[in-house]
């Protein structure tokens, strides 16, 4: 008979993780561990221990079956982990399987997405409001500050911290760290903030390391928005007159 105890034994809760997405464009998996290899070599530590997903919508009529026992090794060599797989045919799917990725719901691209007027305008009246997360003090390194709805930093974000927001992001000051909005998605989503010398942006898993930056861009005051599912970083005409 199991023992009788008022104290819960375990608690189930929502969370947002970092959450990376391969998206493969080849099957040739020599071309593959080549171009991982040198994006890697960019900044490795930001790879460690990294959940990814690998979305195979690009090869999904490919004629050639892609190794993916072999992707998955050369993943972990780098210390992600892969999680599962999304948009893969029925050849893929099971090779996933074989290695214990699970298969996960396929997702649309901005470019496939359509509805009528009439739709936008109905599901404009049934988004709920958001919260809006605060933060005065600087964001420290080492720090992580996750918010369900907004998140408004009226400081700087050091090196070493990292703020996530489902929705919008704005930093009243340097953004030096790592900033993910739309984390669970939201391909809306924005990045605002006063001077750009960030360690990545990303929006809605789309995202660029430091390295990638338009130098054009740095120590600029800009916004980052995605535009047909691709990352873009634009500086504002007029640089805020704020503090640094």
């Amino acid at each position: 008979m199991p023992p009788q105890t008022s104290t819960p034994a375990f608690e189930l809760k929502g969370s947002m993780l970092t959450t990376m997405v391969l998206h493969v464009y080849t099957a040739d998996i020599e071309v593959l561990a080549e171009q991982l290899k040198q994006h890697v070599a960019q900044a490795p530590g930001l790879f460690k221990q990294a959940p990814v997903i690998l979305d195979f919508h690009a090869i999904q009529q490919s004629a050639k079956t892609l190794d993916i026992p072999e992707l998955v090794e050369i993943l972990r060599n780098y210390g992600m982990f892969p999680i599962g797989v999304r948009g893969g045919n029925t050849s893929f799917n099971s090779l996933a399987l074989a290695v214990g990725l699970h298969l996960l719901p396929t997702t649309k691209t901005a470019s496939e997405r359509t509805s009528s007027p009439a739709k936008e305008e109905a599901a404009q009246h049934q988004v709920p409001e958001m919260p809006v997360k605060i933060i005065e003090q600087p964001v420290r390194s080492g720090q992580q500050i996750v918010s369900k709805g907004d998140l408004v930093i009226l400081s700087m974000v050091s090196p070493g911290a990292e703020v996530l927001a489902q929705r919008h992001i704005h930093v009243y000051g340097a953004l030096r760290g790592r900033a993910l909005a739309g984390v669970t998605g939201n391909t809306q989503a924005r990045i605002f903030c006063h001077k750009l010398e960030a360690e990545l942006v990303s929006i809605a898993g789309q995202y660029q390391i430091n390295e990638e930056l338009d130098a054009q861009c740095l120590n600029q005051a800009v916004q980052i928005y995605l535009k047909d599912d691709h990352l873009t970083i634009q500086p504002f005409h007029q640089k805020l007159n704020l503090a640094k």
